[in-house]
Formats: C-alpha cells, structure tokens, sequence
C-alpha cells in the first residue's frame, strides 16, 4: 500500500502557478525530456473522467496480467484523456477501468519532462532522515477545479511494467515525486482528499461545487464552459 500520494491529475487555475499530482496544467513539448522517460503511445480516443465517489476510485484495482492489444488500447486512450484533460498523470480507474495502470507527462526538480507507462506499480519513498515532506496545493481531474495543500515526500521510486510487459524504473523528484505517489495512490483506492483533515476535505468539495457546472459530465469528450 501506498505511504504517501494525480496528480494526477485540469486546467491551471488562473491565479495559480503551482498545482499537484495530476491536475496540473500540461507540460509543454519544448521542455527537455529527461533520460530516464519512456515513450508514451500514440494518443488514442478520449475518454470521459470518473469523478470521485464512483466505487471503481475507491477500491484497490486488479493486476494488471495480460500484455496484449486491449491493453494497449486502453493506455492509448489513456493518453489521449490525460492530454485532452491537460493533465501529467492518468490511472485506469479515472477512465472507469479497474486495472493497475497509469500514464504520466509530467517534469521533473530539474523542469526535465519525464512520461511512461506503469503497471502493477510498487512505491518506495524515503524512510528516517532522508524523509523530507512538501506541502503544496494538489488537485485531481476526477475532483476538477479543486486545490488544497496536501504534504507528501518530495522524493519517489516507481517499480513495474510498461504496457509492453517490459520493467520499467522511474525515480520522482519536484513535481514528478508528487504525481507518482498520487497516481500510485489511485491504483490503491485512494484519493488525495483522504489524506488531507476533514476540513480541508469539505473546502475541496466546496470549490469542486462552485465550478462543477463548468465541466460537463463527459468531460474532457466535451470542453469546459467558460467560467466567467
């Protein structure tokens, strides 16, 4: 089980230039990509997102034990979501699929874009001295337009397999720590909101409903409003 959180997981808020795990505003393609990154496939069909309080985000998804086409064609939509959504991280479950994978595009402590596939993750974070904590907003495309502090370890190592079955390693630093722990966290049944006190819980809730209107049930098949 995950210690600690995707991002994530929408849009950057108009008054913010820091944002978590995988609501956060899309990485632009000129930033160098680092070398730890892994090709994503080509995008495939967008998706419409789960929102929270949907049983397949609340429960820990299967494994992840058949490397073949349908798998393929769910990350490839995966992507497709995630960019549509203007996200750095995606898990099945907010596509409705109850599988162990996600897919992240999402920069590094060095602003270095780092992407991959994970399946059947396994998280490591830093224990004892080396366990160092940032508080900073985090958000999730599956509760969108809603922000809070959420403190996390800033560094991260994932474990698993690309959609291919070939292992795969990333180590998360900056931004990228966060979004591992948090899309990891999904794959687990947990939200970002359950590791936040109750009333940072209920002021997530209460900005999520001042703008649910402006993200239609289908989105990102179908655009935002406009919020003015």
């Amino acid at each position: 089980m995950v210690s600690e959180i995707c991002i994530t997981h929408a849009e950057l808020p108009p008054d913010r230039s820091v944002t978590g795990a995988d609501t956060l505003a899309s990485v632009p393609d000129a930033i160098p990509t680092a070398a730890q990154s892994r090709p994503l496939p080509e995008p495939g069909d967008v998706l419409p997102i789960t929102r929270w309080g949907t049983p397949v985000m609340h429960h820990e998804l299967k494994d992840v034990t058949q490397f073949d086409a349908d798998l393929e064609k769910l990350v490839r939509d995966m992507v497709a979501t995630m960019h549509a959504a203007r996200g750095v991280g995606l898990a099945a479950n907010q596509v409705g699929v109850d599988l162990k994978v996600f897919v992240f595009d999402c920069p590094d402590e060095h602003d270095q874009r780092v992407t991959g596939v994970v399946c059947n993750p396994v998280l490591t974070l830093p224990e004892g001295k080396d366990r160092q904590l940032e508080d900073a907003d985090e958000g999730c495309l599956s509760l969108p337009g809603a922000f809070i502090g959420c403190a996390r370890p800033d560094r991260s190592q994932v474990t698993g397999f690309d959609h291919t079955g070939t292992p795969v390693e990333f180590e998360g630093t900056g931004l990228l720590a966060r979004c591992l722990q948090h899309e990891t966290d999904h794959l687990f049944g947990m939200v970002f909101g359950d590791r936040v006190p109750e009333r940072a819980r209920k002021k997530l809730y209460k900005q999520h409903n001042e703008l649910a209107d402006h993200y239609p049930d289908d989105w990102p098949v179908s655009p935002t409003t406009d919020a003015e």
